[in-house]
């Protein structure tokens, strides 16, 4: 598969978490969509655009299971929670629940927010290693107060490539009020997605990670009964120009002059895993993740942070190596080995996350094993 795509062939590539890697047929449907848009921009950009948008809304939307009336594009899940923070109107005092495995710019956000609109951002302890996903629901509920309102968590997460439980948190929350806003950056293509099922109020992911879309193309999902209080990040022409019959598409897919080739490639990127049995392709990365990481720990005497199990992990797995200059470690993985691969510092610990796709095999994960046991 590693033909398929346009990834520099004398590089072991790890690291599929952090931006993916766009697919030929994918880039070249990118690339078309420029072109179109090239061609007669102002009939693109000021007549064509919203058609086509709602075409790769709806197809993107059967997808994740949702109506995609009920999504619109945006560059990254950054932009995303940012749009909903900003939408949101606390009383101060109120609580914002969330872990302290959230990805960092998205605290950082939370936390900026907070002392302009008065409420608490909490980060509940979650330690490591994890047991159940039933023992993980009932440790996270112990902190829900009588003041908390909404609980934001990540669905995978980032440094610690951990599955969390996030439909039996939706349940739970949707019994006592409380509003969830889930940050799903690795999962659409990742592993299976119903949004609707899941039953969250908010939404984000990244269609350029495991999806393989271009870069920049991710989508934000609201419930229905809440798309009113969406502001638009940016305020623009909206139902001016934009002649979608519903204002929370309206208001907020059109923020001015952007090139949408990457929101409108997201359906080839669909098709492509549609056209190259991507249940099996899965298959095979999750037993590769999981045979890797057992054959690192058989070296690496560090305590896992989770069971080994597909109720935990998918394609990524994050491990704790016993190194003090990380940054040294990875470069020598990259200089020496062609391994590109992230290290995480999370709280106390060193971690390695290795990612498995499509164009990965066995051989990969051998060239990782060896020069982690040359580098220790």
């Amino acid at each position: 598969m590693k033909d398929k795509y346009l990834l520099n062939k004398d590089i072991t590539f790890l690291n599929h978490g952090s931006f993916g890697a766009c697919p030929k047929p994918v880039f070249k449907d990118y690339q078309r969509w420029q072109t179109l848009l090239e061609e007669q921009p102002v009939q693109f950009m000021a007549h064509d655009i919203y058609k086509y948008l709602q075409q790769a809304r709806d197809i993107l939307g059967s997808f994740v299971g949702c109506k995609g009336e009920d999504l619109f594009f945006v560059p990254n899940p950054t932009t995303a929670i940012n749009t909903v923070i900003r939408s949101l109107n606390l009383d101060p005092g109120f609580e914002v629940l969330s872990s302290d495995h959230e990805y960092g710019s998205l605290i950082r956000a939370w936390e900026w927010f907070s002392k302009e609109k008065g409420y608490s951002f909490v980060q509940k302890n979650l330690p490591v290693p994890m047991t159940t996903h039933q023992d993980f629901v009932d440790n996270f509920w112990k902190g829900v107060t009588k003041r908390t309102k909404i609980i934001f968590l990540s669905h995978i997460t980032s440094s610690t490539s951990l599955i969390f439980p996030i439909q039996e948190i939706c349940k739970r929350a949707r019994t006592e009020g409380i509003i969830t806003i889930i940050d799903g950056a690795h999962v659409p293509g990742h592993i299976n997605l119903n949004i609707e099922t899941m039953d969250s109020d908010i939404y984000t992911g990244a269609c350029h990670k495991w999806l393989s879309a271009p870069k920049g193309s991710t989508f934000l999902y609201v419930k229905r009964e809440l798309q009113e209080i969406i502001s638009p990040l940016i305020v623009s022409w909206g139902n001016d120009v934009d002649p979608s019959p519903i204002q929370f598409i309206n208001e907020n897919q059109y923020q001015g002059t952007r090139d949408p080739s990457a929101f409108l490639a997201v359906p080839a990127a669909i098709k492509f895993q549609h056209d190259n049995d991507w249940e099996s392709i899965q298959l095979r990365c999750r037993n590769l993740t999981r045979r890797t990481r057992d054959h690192l720990y058989m070296m690496i005497e560090t305590e896992p942070i989770c069971p080994n199990t597909e109720e935990w992990l998918a394609q990524m797995a994050s491990i704790e190596i016993p190194v003090n200059d990380t940054i040294s470690f990875k470069n020598r993985l990259l200089s020496d080995y062609n391994i590109e691969i992230p290290i995480f510092e999370w709280k106390d610990r060193n971690l390695l996350r290795l990612s498995f796709n499509a164009y990965n095999d066995e051989k990969d994960a051998d060239r990782l094993i060896d020069a982690i046991k040359e580098l220790l």
